[in-house]
């Protein structure tokens, strides 16, 4: 398997986690969604129930049930949900972890996970995602990332210290269940303010879990990058690039 995703020990990668408990709000107010062809790339054909799997806020249910899928978002944060259940009532929440879900054997045409998948166990996630699969499903997985081709977005990610960029070759980590890994990568650019960027940054973990002092410190860099260095003015629209990377799989034993 290439290497290039992030790394966290059970420990820490529960830790980080945590960070995403509450703000569901600010969460979906600030994050980014997911280009139409990534989505469109990720559905299985005839495909008619998807499982989002950390579904957060519904970034990615909401564009799943806009193509007629019957949606089950699943996530272990309260306040994710009822912010999703706000935007999106007629997508189906379920509170709990990825790794145990509840849900009925073979109930899904498609397993997805958005921006989520680095925070489960691996192994675990990947037998209850084939256990959720219908014959014939897919698991599809998906990441926003910044496009750090870009010369002034690769020194803003540094800044942001958003370190999940993936390198050529790399498929998230899984168990043996899963086999067939296909990938694709779409380049977008979502509407911002420097504000918008600097409220991004609020949402990551590793803001979310810093101290007082860290935080202040990633504040001013980012001010001191956005409004002297590259000259933006306040409130002033900008296109901030992305790649969005997505993956798909099936059970091995299909």
């Amino acid at each position: 398997m290439a290497r290039g995703g992030p790394k966290f020990g059970d420990e820490r990668r529960r830790e980080l986690a945590e960070a995403f408990l509450a703000g569901g709000e600010h969460y979906e107010k600030v994050r980014p969604g997911y280009p139409d062809e990534a989505v469109d790339w990720l559905i299985p054909p005839g495909a008619a129930t998807a499982v989002d799997l950390g579904a957060g806020t519904g970034k990615l249910s909401a564009l799943l049930a806009a193509r007629g899928l019957h949606v089950t978002a699943v996530d272990p944060s309260a306040g994710m949900l009822a912010e999703l259940r706000r935007l999106h009532p007629g997508v189906k929440t379920v509170l709990a972890p990825a790794e145990s879900t509840g849900l009925p054997e073979g109930s899904a045409d498609l397993v997805a996970a958005a921006q989520a998948w680095h925070w489960f166990e691996a192994a675990a996630a990947t037998r209850e995602a084939v256990r959720l699969l219908a014959p014939g499903g897919r698991v599809g997985l998906v990441w926003n990332q910044l496009d750090t081709s870009v010369p002034w977005v690769h020194r803003l990610s540094r800044i942001m210290h958003a370190g999940d960029v993936h390198k050529p070759g790399y498929h998230p980590p899984s168990g043996p269940e899963l086999t067939g890994w296909e990938s694709a990568s779409f380049r977008w650019e979502d509407p911002v303010t420097p504000e918008g960027i600097v409220e991004l940054t609020k949402s990551r973990s590793y803001y979310l879990r810093a101290s007082e002092a860290l935080r202040e410190r990633v504040e001013t860099n980012l001010a001191w990058y956005l409004f002297e260095h590259l000259g933006h003015q306040p409130d002033e629209p900008m296109l901030l690039p992305y790649v969005t990377q997505v993956w798909k799989a099936v059970a091995a034993d299909s």
